[in-house]
């Protein structure tokens, strides 16, 4: 954790979830009512299928709601893309930028998504900006310098600690269980504090970084207590309620 830093455990539902999973929504969404939400922030980023309907769901509750990728431009002829507006407008406050997925999947450039993420604070929305290694770079010992090269190109000169969270998903560990040590994560998240505060200032200082890759229960405790972690982003284990607040209620101790 991060003196002065407020934690944000966030929920990446990815390409799952039907009408049936918003009653997981409603569930999250009452059991973060509570003093502890005074001190942690909550997301889930439902697909976009479900985010209206889940933003009223989470209407009374400190719960917010996201969207999972923005397009660059505020509208046009993007067949099947969505715009930051279209998701502010359906009273989303953050989006996510950046997945390791996106940009293996859609051979998204550091360029392009320092793009969506401007797109998103035209928008008013918080960006959640994500970087990380592949199995190969940790392998060559080059974990570092991808998350320089990532930090100075996706993100935003305009960047500040409250339009930009910073996620980093060692993509080697997302969606295998497989997850870095508590040292490899102190190490990678102190070095993206100190390009962050050089970059950023005192802004960078108060820059939230995520720690993301097979977050759950079980090692949530260890994780999260890591010095320069902020919190999560939960991928599988954000899809069921249960699992998500018990993630969630680890800072009961952190924060005491």
């Amino acid at each position: 954790m991060t003196p002065d830093v407020r934690p944000l455990v966030a929920g990446n539902w990815k390409m799952n979830g039907t009408r049936e999973f918003l009653t997981e929504i409603k569930t999250i969404a009452d059991g973060v009512i509570g003093p502890l939400s005074e001190k942690v922030d909550t997301l889930i980023c439902p697909p976009a299928t479900l985010l209206y309907v889940a933003t009223a769901l989470a209407t009374d509750s400190p719960l917010e709601i996201g969207g999972q990728d923005c397009h660059q431009n505020l509208g046009g002829a993007h067949t099947g893309d969505i715009s930051a507006e279209m998701i502010a407008d359906c009273f989303g406050t953050y989006v996510i930028v950046g997945h390791s997925e996106r940009r293996a999947d859609h051979a998204e450039t550091d360029h392009l998504v320092r793009a969506k993420a401007e797109a998103a604070y035209a928008a008013d929305l918080t960006a959640i900006v994500c970087i990380g290694e592949t199995g190969d770079e940790r392998d060559a010992y080059q974990t570092l310098d991808i998350l320089k090269r990532q930090i100075f190109g996706s993100l935003p000169q305009s960047a500040n600690a409250v339009n930009t969270v910073v996620a980093y998903e060692p993509i080697w560990a997302i969606g295998t269980g497989l997850t870095p040590t508590v040292k490899d994560i102190e190490i990678a998240h102190a070095f993206m504090r100190a390009e962050l505060v050089q970059r950023f200032g005192e802004e960078g200082r108060l820059m939230r970084i995520l720690y993301g890759g097979s977050v759950k229960p079980g090692n949530a405790r260890e994780l999260m207590g890591v010095e320069n972690v902020d919190g999560a982003l939960i991928g599988g284990a954000s899809l069921k309620a249960e699992d998500f607040l018990a993630i969630y209620r680890v800072y009961e101790g952190l924060t005491a």
